[in-house]
């Protein structure tokens, strides 16, 4: 049986969707309204924390993008796709795996829920405009391991630019557009010119 993935439009299920169109396997996608424990019937059943994604493949239960993409190009590898742990930048690799979540997507959530999600009187605005300033204060570091080069790791692109690039198409769909600084905006343009990418993003 292929690997489901459960999928909401511009949700951190990007990270896999983009992943699975990379690796050009046979999988089943099913795509619901966010947020899908109150939209999707018997969403909360298969996942009980009710966030998005969930994927199975398989006895394989996960919830985590970014640890998704990672069972992907291990499970269906070899691929260039991924940095092998006798390659140089492997450390490099799974910190900016580990990083694209914990401390990229994080204060956006927190932009997004005070600017948006919440209901008008109990919106946060100065808030929203400290995690706005935390996320573009670590975006810096992207910024600056990109100088001189392509992608973030091993010469080539890896789950870790589909981790970290979702953190930026994220920050333009909230229109944090003070991210495309240089080295940014030249590497998103890149990546996101690739055709996987355009079906993930559909």
């Amino acid at each position: 049986m292929a690997p489901t993935l459960y999928h909401c439009a511009g949700a951190r299920s990007v990270r896999a969707l983009w992943t699975l169109e990379e690796l050009g396997i046979d999988f089943e996608l099913v795509t619901m309204p966010f947020p899908p424990r109150y939209l999707h019937e018997g969403y909360k059943d298969m996942n009980p924390i009710g966030t998005v994604p969930y994927f199975k493949d398989g006895d394989v239960e996960m919830t985590e993008s970014t640890g998704i993409a990672h069972f992907l190009v291990e499970k269906y590898g070899p691929t260039d796709l991924a940095v092998r742990a006798d390659e140089k930048d492997y450390g490099s690799y799974l910190n900016w795996l580990y990083r694209s979540d914990a401390t990229f997507t994080f204060p956006q959530t927190i932009f997004l829920r005070y600017t948006i999600l919440e209901p008008e009187e109990t919106r946060n605005p100065k808030v929203a405009d400290d995690y706005r300033k935390w996320f573009l204060a670590r975006m810096r570091t992207v910024e600056t391991a990109l100088e001189g080069k392509d992608y973030l790791c091993s010469d080539r692109f890896t789950i870790a630019d589909i981790c970290v690039g979702y953190a930026v198409m994220l920050a333009l769909s909230l229109k944090i557009d003070e991210v495309l600084t240089p080295n940014i905006k030249a590497w998103w343009e890149r990546i996101s010119a690739r055709p996987a990418f355009e079906r993930a993003s559909q």
